[in-house]
């Protein structure tokens, strides 16, 4: 069983790597839910192979909502310009 979550955390990991929100993402929620597995009953490495997925979902939230604000203060003319 460890073997397998070891495989699917390098493939999780692996699929992220190059886009610096995605592998920041990854590694935070991979440390957070190693702790956090470990301590719920020696599960490290499933822990941070769902810290993983959760951190990743996390960074390309932020990163939208980031783009999202962006484009709204900048994209169009505002009442106060007349």
């Amino acid at each position: 069983m460890k073997i397998i979550a070891a495989a699917a955390l390098g493939m999780m990991i692996a699929s992220g790597v190059g886009i610096p929100a995605q592998a920041k993402g990854c590694l935070k929620g991979a440390a957070v839910g190693g702790v956090a597995g470990h301590m719920a009953g020696h599960h490290g490495v499933l822990g941070a192979a769902a810290g993983c997925a959760v951190g990743h979902h996390e960074a390309n939230k932020n990163t939208a909502e980031h783009a999202q604000s962006d484009s709204d203060n900048h994209g169009g003319t505002s009442a106060n310009s007349r």
